[in-house]
C-alpha cells in the first residue's frame, strides 16, 4: 500500500485542474522517458502511481462538491488513451482505478457513494482489485459488528500497490454476489503480484487470499446480481463503462507503437527495400510496400477510433440519463460498447505484430523496447476474449438479445 500526501495540500492541488488531457500529456511525455528501462526492470510500481497521485488524474472522476476533479468519462478515457500510447501498464492501473472507484455511484446509494468519494480523495487512494463475473466469490461470514471475508480471488488489478480494493463476494445465506470494498492493509489479506506475465509487468496484478478480514456493513457496496430486475438499467452501464476502458486502452497503445514505427520508418531503410523498384535515396520513404502497410495500420487505428468515439458519446448520454434510462436504452448502449472494444481489440492486435514487420529487424532490439506494445495488447485480451464481444454483437443484431451483465477482468 502506497503512502498518500497530506489531504488538503492534495485536493488544494487538484482543485481548479481542468485541461485534463494537457496533464495526462505531461504525464504521458515524463512516462516514455524512461519507459522501456522501468518496464524491463519490472519493479512494483509505487513511483508510478505516485506519479498518478501527484498529477491529480486519480480523483478526475471524482466531482468537485466532493474535492474532485469534476471530469466526465470522455474525459476520463481520453486520459487512459494518452497514458497507454506511453506506458500500457500504467495505464491499465488508471483506467481498472477508474472504473473500480465509479462503481460506488453504480452499486449504491448516493448518499454512501458520496461519502466513499470524499474519503477517497481525502486518503488519496488508490483503487485496485476486481469485480469480475468469471471470479469464484469471496465468502462473506457474519459477525456482531459486520463481516468477515474468506476466499481467494484469481486476479486483481494493482493489488500490490492498491489503497483500497473492491473486490466480489458472496451474500451469507442467498449467495447474491456484492461488491465489497476492503482495506488492503489488514494483515489477513495477502496478495502476490503477478510477476511472471509477459505483458503489463507494471500493472500489479495478481491474486488475493483473503482470511478472516474483517469488513463493515458500510463496506458492503451493493448487489452485483446478473438476475432480471436485480439492478437497474443505470447500474446496468458499468458493463459499458468498463468495456470503453479497455477498448481505450487498446487504441492508446495501438496509436503508441504507430508513433514510434513512424518515427523509425522516417530514419530507417525499409525491411522491403533490397527487393523495392524504388530504391531510397533519403528524403520521405517512398517504398510503396511501406507506404501501403502504414496506411491499412492507419486506416484500422482510425476505424477503431470512430467506433469508440460513437460508443462514449452514447455512454455519456447514457449516464447523463441517469435512473431515466431504461433496459432498452442500456442494452443499446451495452451493444455498441462491446462493438467497439471488439473493433479496438482487434485493430490493437493487428497494428502491434503487423507494425514490427514494417520496421523490420530493427524492431527486435530490446534497447528499442518496441516489443512491449505487443505483449502490453497480447496479455490483455487475452483476458477479455475478443469472441464473446463478437457473440454479443451478433445476438442482438440477429434476435434482438440484451447483453448479458457480465463484468469484465
Amino acid at each position: 500500500m502506497t503512502t498518500a500526501p497530506p489531504a488538503d495540500k492534495t485536493v488544494a492541488a487538484v482543485t481548479g485542474r481542468s485541461d485534463w488531457p494537457h496533464i495526462a500529456r505531461e504525464l504521458a511525455d515524463d512516462l516514455a522517458t524512461d519507459a522501456v528501462e522501468r518496464e524491463q526492470a519490472g519493479k512494483p510500481p509505487l513511483d508510478e502511481v505516485a506519479r498518478l497521485r501527484e498529477s491529480g488524474l486519480l480523483t478526475l472522476l471524482v466531482p468537485a462538491a466532493h474535492g474532485g476533479g469534476g471530469a466526465d468519462w470522455r474525459t476520463a478515457y481520453t486520459v487512459v488513451r494518452t497514458v497507454a500510447a506511453a506506458d500500457g501498464a500504467v495505464a491499465h492501473l488508471l483506467g481498472s482505478h477508474y472504473f473500480l472507484s465509479y462503481c460506488a455511484r453504480f452499486f449504491t446509494g448516493p448518499d454512501r457513494a458520496a461519502r466513499v468519494e470524499r474519503a477517497s480523495v481525502a486518503g488519496q487512494w488508490y483503487w485496485g482489485g476486481g469485480i469480475a463475473s468469471h471470479e469464484p466469490p469471496l465468502m462473506l461470514t457474519p459477525t456482531t459488528d459486520g463481516y468477515l471475508l474468506d476466499g481467494h480471488q484469481r486476479y486483481g488489478s494493482g493489488v500490490g500497490v492498491a489503497d483500497r480494493l473492491l473486490v466480489r463476494a458472496a451474500a451469507p445465506g442467498t449467495g447474491e454476489p456484492l461488491a465489497v470494498l476492503v482495506d488492503p492493509a489488514h494483515p489477513g489479506l495477502m496478495s502476490s503480484s503477478g510477476g511472471d506475465t509477459f505483458g503489463q509487468r507494471l500493472a500489479a496484478a495478481g491474486s488475493i487470499g483473503f482470511d478472516s478480514v474483517p469488513v463493515t456493513a458500510d463496506d458492503v457496496l451493493g448487489s452485483l446480481s446478473p438476475d432480471d430486475g436485480a439492478l437497474s438499467p443505470f447500474a446496468g452501464l458499468a458493463v459499458p463503462t468498463s468495456r470503453l476502458v479497455s477498448a481505450q486502452f487498446c487504441l492508446g497503445v495501438a496509436e503508441g507503437l504507430l508513433g514510434e514505427v513512424r518515427e523509425h520508418g522516417r530514419a530507417v531503410h525499409s525491411p522491403w527495400q533490397p527487393f523495392s523498384p524504388h530504391p531510397w535515396t533519403g528524403g520521405p520513404p517512398q517504398d510503396p510496400y511501406v507506404l501501403t502497410a502504414y496506411g491499412e495500420l492507419a486506416v484500422s487505428a482510425r476505424a477503431a477510433s470512430a467506433l469508440a468515439d460513437q460508443a462514449v458519446t452514447a455512454l455519456t448520454h447514457g449516464l447523463a440519463r441517469g435512473e431515466d434510462l431504461d433496459d432498452e436504452e442500456c442494452a443499446e448502449i451495452a451493444v455498441l460498447a462491446s462493438a467497439a472494444e471488439a473493433a479496438a481489440a482487434r485493430a490493437a492486435q493487428e497494428i502491434t505484430a503487423r507494425a514490427l514487420d514494417a520496421v523490420g529487424a530493427h524492431a527486435a532490439f530490446a534497447r528499442h523496447g518496441l516489443d512491449r506494445f505487443w505483449r502490453d495488447t497480447r496479455t490483455h485480451t487475452l483476458r477479455e476474449p475478443l469472441a464473446h464481444r463478437l457473440r454479443e454483437v451478433g445476438d442482438y443484431f440477429l434476435n434482438g438479445a440484451h447483453p448479458p451483465f457480465t463484468l469484465p477482468a
